[in-house]
């Protein structure tokens, strides 16, 4: 097994990933920071995503694991002083791993710009810089609503639980292969009107929103974000990819969402 460490530059994640570089080289397994089977990043949620973005051009051939510094995470399954437990696991356990929906982004652009992909773990996020955000969300090719508001919020079910939540999206079991639409702060009044309500999206269908032509939308893709100009739509699916979370010990869904919002046991 080839095993890359992803980590942030806390103090204590650079503490942990030198502690668990140690123990793989003493169990000999390999460090390989360009083609691993295994990565590990060493943080929080937010490090995941990093680690997930840096190896998304390897979704078929690489599996994830969490190491949390803090609190345990939606996506991290071992504490920091847990890791010659996590070293042995990688010894004597066959791999397993479980895997969740991701997000297809598409932007398009007026004129000859070409098309810009992203993947996304957790959401992506369409809004204005100075002015109500103005536009038209199609659903399968047909048109749903006009949106007029703060801007809206596409999710996966993992991401479900991240910002989608803050804005009164439902929570979705990862085992749900569909996406989440949510707005945030819609204008509704007897004049403008928007279903008001998060839609969740099958698999099997798409959304594409339309802008009105302007140069001040932002987009972000998880933790990316996206400044540029000439914006024609943004298309939305479920991605072909998935990612694999290694599961030697992967925690419950609803065990993290009861850890994270209500109490721990």
């Amino acid at each position: 097994m080839k095993v890359a460490i992803v980590h942030n530059h806390e103090h204590k994640s650079n503490e942990v990933t030198r502690h668990l570089l140690l123990l793989l080289k003493k169990n000999k397994i390999e460090i390989d920071d360009h083609q691993p089977d295994l990565v590990i990043s060493v943080g929080g949620d937010g490090t995941l995503l990093s680690a997930f973005h840096r190896f998304s051009h390897r979704l078929d051939e690489v599996s994830f694991l969490g190491v949390h510094t803090g609190h345990l995470g939606f996506y991290t399954d071992w504490r920091d002083y847990e890791l010659e437990e996590l070293v042995q696991s990688l010894l004597v356990h066959q791999e397993k791993s479980i895997s969740y929906p991701l997000l297809d982004v598409k932007i398009s652009f007026h004129g000859n710009k070409p098309d810009k992909h992203f993947l996304a773990l957790n959401e992506s996020t369409i809004k204005r810089a100075n002015r109500t955000m103005v536009a038209d969300v199609f659903i399968k090719d047909e048109l749903f609503e006009r949106f007029r508001g703060d801007g809206l919020s596409v999710s996966t079910p993992t991401g479900s639980t991240a910002y989608n939540k803050s804005i009164g999206g439902a929570v979705l079991h990862p085992s749900i292969n569909a996406f989440q639409l949510a707005e945030i702060a819609s204008l509704n009044n007897r004049v403008f009107r928007t279903l008001g309500s998060p839609i969740v999206i099958a698999h099997t269908e798409w959304v594409e929103i339309k802008l009105q032509e302007s140069n001040d939308y932002l987009i972000t893709v998880d933790q990316l974000d996206i400044y540029q100009d000439d914006i024609k739509s943004i298309y939305y699916r479920i991605a072909d990819e998935r990612i694999h979370f290694a599961s030697y010990r992967h925690m419950h869904f609803w065990h993290r969402v009861k850890d994270a919002f209500i109490s721990e046991d």
